[in-house]
């Protein structure tokens, strides 16, 4: 469980290793006590968690909707799922080979030229390359159609220019094949090692804001 907004997250699990883990890494990010005080209070109030969780789901139901609808203009699929604060973007047919190191070459792009923030799925040990993480809940409506408009553009450049590079037959999987691998005996390493992305935060998010 996260809560951005009060740079504050919640580690609730029953896997030992991923817990000890987690408190170890604690004293590196210590909550004062006044937000402590704060999120108590709010998280206490039974009224407004279940109206907060209710219209959070809606609201981030109605952007997942609009963004994949957006993608599915220039041809760009997705996983399926529901409201989530991320979506899973299948680029695989745009990677010069099926490789991890042709996924960290896209990425760059994407970065660099396309200026678009996302995250790929290497990072999130992904059983594939060509899958890219978006957060689709920390931005506003006016900041998504600049994305998607970035997107559209450079799709269109890339068909111009001939660039795409299909997925050899062989390679196709279905959507539902995309996992995440770890080892449970590696949860330390993985932790340890797993990469970390910038975000520049927005002041505006589809999140229900909370009031006290």
């Amino acid at each position: 469980m996260g809560l951005p907004g009060f740079r504050v997250g919640i580690v609730y699990s029953y896997n030992d290793a991923v817990v000890n883990c987690a408190r170890r890494m604690s004293s590196f990010g210590l909550v004062s006590s006044q937000t402590q005080h704060l999120i108590a209070a709010m998280l206490s109030d039974d009224e407004f968690v279940d109206r907060f969780i209710a219209k959070s789901k809606e609201r981030l139901d109605k952007r997942r909707k609009v963004f994949t609808e957006g993608l599915e203009q220039v041809k760009i699929d997705c996983l399926n799922g529901n409201a989530g604060l991320f979506m899973w973007m299948d680029l695989r047919r745009l990677l010069k080979d099926q490789s991890s190191k042709a996924e960290m070459e896209l990425w760059k792009v994407i970065i660099n030229e396309i200026k678009l923030n996302v995250s790929p799925g290497s990072s999130f040990h992904c059983t594939e390359p060509g899958w890219f993480r978006v957060c689709i809940a920390n931005m506003d409506d006016s900041t998504m159609e600049v994305a998607l408009s970035r997107i559209t553009d450079f799709m269109h450049q890339n068909r111009d220019q001939n660039k795409e590079v299909k997925v050899p037959a062989r390679k196709q999987r279905q959507q539902s094949s995309l996992k995440l691998s770890l080892s449970r005996g590696k949860v330390e390493d993985f932790m340890s090692q797993i990469n970390v992305f910038p975000h520049t935060p927005i002041p505006q998010s589809s999140l229900v804001p909370a009031r006290t």
